[in-house]
């Protein structure tokens, strides 16, 4: 069986890796791997900047995952990088929201916009009295709520707001889940991005009781830290899979221009490296296709050959832009170093910026639980930072002890405000907005700065998405050995592309059985 996989990010990669594997114990297959680009893991990036305790761990892409989903983790097990697993430090985890013109930290114990214990709240400047006893009451709201539950999908502006109000969820609802899937809560589908919450409001009606409940069961038994990563970057992990892989079956700066039926075969054109300047085109032909491009070029390929089918992939999907920083440690007492202002660093895992709430307007006096932004305040306008991951603060490893790495994001319409915008010049911005939201940065400037652009990298899982994708499925396997792999699907962090490439790679190599 001739199986062409398309696309080399890590649904591609998993693919291939799940492939060799049946290859190599015996399995009648001929796979191959064409990627339109000059190198092979997709969004996943990873720079090292020297070398063991002295070096820097810069991630272009995700920085780790979500540990509760464990296909990732025993991926890279099985690669032999279990010594290699690193965790975030969430003894000292907070996250901090931009509102008023300064940081306010999130109350602990909450998951996303959900307290698990009330009383964190009862000394938070972050919410209103109203907030407060809206929060309140929906623990006794319980019967009321799992009666109301909708029997159909809604948005997770909706859902929130049936639970907590419309504060809960212009504060911390939105930004942290725009911060997660990057799109807009009026849009996008609870049942697809909030499942575990659905099924939570189906059993139990109040999600704090549920999760009030879930603590109790769980009693003494240590919470798993909330991230995992590698010790070297996710850049680790690509490169154990690459190292799997015969690199005579690997075929870079080779991307599918176009797919159609011939006969019993799938006919893949793709066009070859260059030769002088020139692109070169192929074809070959294949029993199976693991189509696992981008969205915009999935539905590129997929229209020709089944329009209905094409029409069910998401429409929208959001961009991100995403500036590293790099400050090296003070050095001690050294009197060629101009002194500087101290970075102001709150502890934590970072910051969110609500798109509504950038104010120019004078700052009340601060209160406990906030920090005091600069007096300088510049106009709102477009670009707007959305997010700051303080990453040497968040997992250990990543950078040199005293020395600090931050992670700045701008959003979609930022990303196609900096379209025809320089590396430095993005850059420059970044720290701009950085020193009005945190306060003072060191002087001089950053020793680094790395900028990575995703166009359209977060396809939008809108109301009904579910249902959209299960009809998809159903037209995809109506055509016969054609699989689609991504993050446009069935879930878009590290573990769900990694579980659904194993899982269809392994459907692929039983249909050699037949």
């Amino acid at each position: 069986m001739k199986i062409a996989i398309i696309g080399g990010g890590i649904s591609g990669l998993t693919a291939a890796y799940e492939l060799e594997l049946a290859r190599k114990r015996g399995a009648d297959i001929d796979w191959h791997l064409y990627e339109a680009s000059d190198r092979l893991g997709g969004i996943i990036e990873t720079t090292r900047i020297g070398s063991g305790d002295d070096g820097f761990i810069l991630e272009g892409g995700p920085d780790g995952w979500v540990s509760e989903k464990p296909w990732a983790r025993e991926l890279a097990i099985e690669l032999g990088l279990e010594s290699d697993l690193i965790y975030s430090n969430d003894a000292t985890r907070k996250t901090w929201i931009h509102l008023d013109g300064r940081l306010q930290v999130i109350p602990e114990r909450m998951r996303l916009m959900v307290p698990e214990d009330l009383t964190a709240l009862d000394a938070s400047p972050l919410f209103s009295t109203e907030a407060k006893r809206a929060y309140a009451t929906e623990l006794t709201r319980s019967e009321e709520l799992k009666a109301s539950a909708p029997a159909h999908d809604e948005t997770v502006a909706t859902f929130v707001r049936r639970h907590f109000g419309h504060e809960v969820l212009a504060k911390i609802g939105a930004p942290l889940l725009s911060g997660v899937f990057g799109g807009d809560v009026e849009t996008l589908s609870v049942r697809a991005v909030m499942p575990q919450f659905v099924a939570l409001e189906r059993e139990y009606g109040s999600l704090i009781a549920a999760l009030q409940q879930r603590s109790s069961q769980r009693g003494d038994t240590p919470r798993q830290p909330i991230f995992t990563s590698l010790r070297n970057g996710l850049g680790s992990l690509t490169a154990a899979l690459i190292a799997t892989l015969p690199a005579e079956r690997i075929h870079l700066n080779s991307p599918a221009f176009s797919l159609k039926r011939e006969g019993k075969l799938w006919c893949v054109r793709y066009n070859t490296p260059s030769t002088r300047d020139i692109p070169g085109k192929a074809k070959k032909h294949f029993h199976h296709v693991f189509l696992a491009t981008p969205l915009d070029a999935t539905a590129s390929l997929l229209k020709p050959i089944a329009l209905e089918a094409a029409a069910l992939l998401p429409t929208e999907a959001s961009s991100a832009t995403l500036v590293c920083l790099v400050w090296p440690a003070r050095p001690v007492q050294d009197p060629q170093v101009r002194p500087g202002a101290p970075l102001t660093i709150p502890p934590g895992f970072g910051f969110l910026v609500p798109t509504t709430n950038l104010s120019c307007q004078p700052d009340p006096e601060p209160v406990e639980g906030e920090m005091e932004r600069p007096a300088s305040s510049p106009q709102r306008h477009e670009p707007q930072l959305l997010a700051c991951t303080f990453v040497d603060q968040k997992f250990p490893h990543r950078a040199p002890a005293g020395s600090h790495i931050l992670r700045a994001f701008f959003g979609s319409g930022s990303a196609e405000h900096f379209a025809a915008t320089a590396d430095a010049e993005i850059a420059a911005e970044a720290l701009r907005q950085l020193r009005y939201l945190m306060g003072p940065l060191p002087d001089p400037d950053p020793i680094l700065t790395t900028v990575r652009r995703w166009p359209r990298s977060l396809p939008q899982y809108e109301v009904g998405h579910l249902e959209r994708i299960a009809e998809l499925d159903a037209r995809i396997a109506a055509l016969g050995n054609l699989t689609l792999l991504g993050n446009a699907y069935h879930g878009v962090g590290l573990p769900d592309l990694i579980r659904d490439a194993r899982a269809a790679a392994k459907v692929g190599v039983g249909q050699t059985n037949l």
